[in-house]
């Protein structure tokens, strides 16, 4: 999945991913839009990951996993 549809599917993907990030509030995604530069940061930041591990499971995300 591209960064444009991540971008165009944020509002149902928004319910999605803080599930799965859980500790990323509303305001962190509405922030995000949509992002996956923003998004793999924000998963840095609030769970001490490396770039590699959060791209990894944003990778994941984007495939449904």
């Amino acid at each position: 999945m591209n960064n444009d549809r991540i971008e165009g599917n944020w509002k149902e993907l928004k319910g999605k991913a803080q599930q799965k990030w859980g500790d990323l509030t509303n305001d962190d995604l509405d922030k995000i839009e949509g992002s996956r530069t923003e998004l793999v940061g924000k998963i840095q930041q609030q769970y001490g990951k490396s770039k590699e591990e959060a791209e990894r499971e944003v990778d994941d995300f984007e495939k449904g996993r």
